[in-house]
């Protein structure tokens, strides 16, 4: 049995098909992450899995049971961090902890949670005085509290700095040491990939890919390219007096072309430059899970994960730091 059992799962509101019958499993002690820009279906599917909203159709099973109908059993078994997490100003992460485990009626060690996620420093300072990624970390401590089979951990690293976000990441691979099965939502491609064991990416409500990164990346990705710094002129000619498939970035002034071309495209370099048409480094590289997910999802995004910008914005947006 898997922790995690979807099937054909589906979720309209009105005419909207939200989630369009999904099916997908997550094995006991992995990452899996759930990929997507905003409006894809990812937070329905997430509340539906967590006993927060009905189901229109289709089966859930986690850890065994029906989330709708044993939501009270089930979240005895759950650990939940939503995106937006808070907490009364005034407490400690240490006596917070202490009332999460008065609410579920069981004795804790404070001090062996805070050192789950790299907390004990900061144990006896009040909540308003945390900076954001120790807030997330005292969220992720609360969710421990019931020491729960299952984490579901929505956008965990959304709006951390850098230094941040690759703290958050230590402590989720320490929970998966652990041997927690944890469901990850991110729209972070980089965090998809550091993390996940495997992912599947939804765009309007269906599932267009799910596996491994490194499966998705092939089965999907265009194989090693050619990187070219030129301009849109040098880019034209390419188009203009080959068969190749160029792909070009106005913001980075970058020509993309794949590997498997590499003959034809040297030459067209050579033939441009004869012309007139200057053109910089050149490289190679593999495809990545962002060059996929570009690939996949009909609509661009922008770095919060919603829709509503240029296709090179939202590639540049989700590998920056």
């Amino acid at each position: 049995m898997f922790p995690i059992e979807v099937t054909e799962l589906r979720k309209n509101y009105g005419d909207l098909k939200a989630v369009d019958g999904i099916s997908f499993n997550v094995k006991e002690g992995e990452v899996f992450g759930l990929l997507g820009p905003n409006g894809a279906g990812k937070t329905t599917t997430i509340e539906i899995m967590e006993g927060l909203r009905e189901r229109d159709g289709g089966d859930v099973k986690i850890l065994g049971l029906d989330p709708w109908k044993k939501g009270y059993e089930l979240h005895k078994k759950i650990g939940v961090i939503p995106q937006e997490f808070t907490f009364i100003e005034k407490t400690t992460p240490n006596e917070a902890i202490k009332y999460y485990a008065d609410l579920f009626n069981v004795k804790v060690n404070p001090d062996e949670i805070l050192k789950d996620v790299l907390l004990e420093e900061s144990s006896k300072t009040y909540f308003e005085e945390l900076s954001g990624g120790q807030k997330r970390k005292t969220g992720l401590a609360l969710s421990l509290v019931n020491s729960p089979e299952l984490l579901f951990l929505d956008e965990p690293t959304t709006g951390l700095d850098p230094n941040a976000r690759r703290a958050i990441w230590e402590v989720i691979r320490g929970l998966k040491k652990k041997g927690k099965t944890i469901i990850l939502t991110t729209h972070y491609l980089d965090e998809a990939q550091q993390l996940s064991d495997r992912v599947a990416i939804m765009d309007h409500g269906k599932i267009v890919a799910s596996g491994t990164t490194a499966e998705i990346i092939q089965k999907h990705g265009s194989g090693e390219q050619i990187e070219i710094y030129g301009n849109e002129k040098l880019a034209e000619y390419i188009r203009g007096n080959t068969e190749l498939q160029v792909n070009y970035d106005k913001n980075r002034n970058l020509i993309t072309i794949p590997l498997k071309k590499k003959i034809d495209a040297l030459a067209a370099l050579a033939a441009a430059e004869q012309s007139g048409i200057d053109w910089g480094q050149i490289q190679t590289r593999q495809d990545s899970l962002d060059d996929v997910f570009i690939k996949l999802v009909s609509e661009p995004l922008d770095e919060q994960g919603g829709r509503g910008v240029n296709q090179n914005t939202r590639k540049k947006g989700f590998l920056d730091d």
